[in-house]
């Protein structure tokens, strides 16, 4: 996979950074707008974090480490899917970062992936995080 195949995608939300922020770390939020995936995290920095969900039909189970957190500004963490057909080795985790910015309303969340192994994969992990902020977006807005 190439590191500097990044996929980015931002949205932004009317909303507090802070009812933004709690959106992010709520399993029961993220479940409401991440493809019904339920999250698995303690939140804490080095421990793990795990996606369980159904995609097209397959069950899966992700799995990653939170690398960098900063409450109500960013979190980063790599990412691995068993789905991907690739062998489970630290070269063939992506790193999502998430930041947050803007005071008071609106708030911008950006997102960055990046080890896409071809410019027809990141545009396809572009799409699906526009699809995954765009409902964040409808989920804190409502």
């Amino acid at each position: 996979m190439d590191k500097n195949l990044i996929a980015n995608a931002s949205v932004i939300i009317n909303a507090p950074r802070k009812q933004v922020w709690q959106a992010l770390v709520d399993s029961k939020a993220i479940q409401q707008y991440m493809f019904g995936a339920q999250v698995v995290t303690d939140w804490q920095i080095g421990h793990p974090i795990v996606w369980k969900g159904e995609w097209n039909g397959k069950p899966y189970e992700d799995k990653g480490r939170i690398l960098k957190l900063e409450s109500g500004r960013l979190m980063q963490y790599s990412h691995y899917s068993p789905l991907s057909g690739r062998e489970d080795v630290p070269e063939n985790y992506h790193t999502v970062t998430i930041e947050i910015s803007g005071e008071g309303n609106p708030t911008t969340v950006t997102l960055t992936q990046d080890r896409n192994e071809s410019e027809s994969s990141r545009r396809h992990s572009e799409d699906n995080w526009k699809m995954m902020l765009e409902a964040l977006k409808k989920y804190v807005e409502t």
